[in-house]
């Protein structure tokens, strides 16, 4: 798995052993990236990031800091391990270990807002979280943002946002959502 395009393009990103994680392959990020367009200044919110290859993929491509968050303490690992062989400066990538719930809690407390925010949860879970998600998100989304949800085609996350892309790669649903503020 590699770092597909930006500053960080071609470099190559770990992944933690066994199937707890499951990458964004660099085919289905490279479509999302298309689709998102220029991300310069983006400000970024990866929740379940996994090895971080969403956000680091987003920062690669000009977004001007990302905040992880990832639950997995194997996989919180490897995604600092991936900043840390990348060089990102802190500044641009901060990572907390926790849930999403009290994540997203904690940023709407400190009043922060992001124009770009990945959901990639574990497919079991994702069915039964997207009304939680969306209450979540609200207050957090600057005007204009996106929300880029992955999910298992057989049980898909449904927010309560407008959807303004929805795409299949295999049995990978990807769809991507806009703010209504």
């Amino acid at each position: 798995m590699r770092v597909v395009a930006g500053i960080y393009g071609g470099r190559r990103l770990h992944a933690p052993r066994g199937d707890g994680t499951r990458p964004t392959s660099d085919r289905v990020r490279e479509a999302v990236f298309s689709a998102l367009g220029p991300l310069d200044g983006a400000v970024v919110l990866d929740l379940f990031a996994g090895t971080g290859a969403l956000g680091i993929e987003a920062l690669s491509r000009g977004a001007a800091r990302a905040l992880f968050v990832e639950q997995d303490r194997r996989a919180l690992a490897v995604l600092r391990r991936n900043l840390a062989d990348l060089s990102v400066p802190a500044p641009a990538a901060q990572v907390r270990g926790g849930d999403a719930r009290t994540a997203l809690r904690t940023a709407r407390e400190r009043g922060d807002h992001y124009s770009l925010v990945f959901l990639d949860p574990p497919y079991r879970l994702a069915p039964a979280l997207g009304d939680e998600l969306t209450d979540g998100l609200t207050g957090l989304l600057a005007p204009g943002a996106r929300v880029v949800a992955e999910m298992d085609r057989r049980a898909p996350l449904e927010l309560g946002l407008p959807c303004v892309l929805d795409r299949r790669y295999g049995d990978t649903l990807i769809r991507i959502h806009s703010a209504t503020t």
